[in-house]
């Protein structure tokens, strides 16, 4: 059984499980106005040092510690955000192995509501 159509913000009727372009282009220009005031990834530390580090780490710890995942983990992420806090960002305690899809969706998340 499919769900009804609903009926966005700027009078458009959108089929379930769609985004009206109006929404995808407001969410587009939002993320261009952060992204231009944001620091590049090597100011915020993400250098050839930590890519050589987070690739060795990834070597040894190579599942996604998501809970209940398991997949083979593609990126280092900080349990505890950093936030520019270089003794935080290195300290590999802080570290944990994540799916690309866990990152982006469960962490990312996490880290919003906090």
């Amino acid at each position: 059984m499919s769900r009804p159509p609903h009926l966005c913000t700027c009078g458009k009727i959108i089929p379930h499980g769609t985004r009206c372009a109006c929404k995808i282009a407001s969410t587009r220009a939002r993320n261009k106005r952060h992204d231009r005031t944001r620091p590049t990834a090597s100011q915020r530390g993400y250098t050839y040092e930590w890519r050589k580090a987070s690739k060795a780490f990834l070597a040894i710890y190579n599942r996604c510690a998501w809970p209940g995942c398991g997949k083979p983990s593609e990126l280092v992420d900080h349990v505890v955000p950093h936030k520019g806090d270089k003794e935080l960002f290195w300290d590999r305690s802080n570290w944990q192995p994540l799916c690309k899809t866990c990152h982006d969706r469960h962490k990312q998340k996490q880290d919003r509501s906090q």
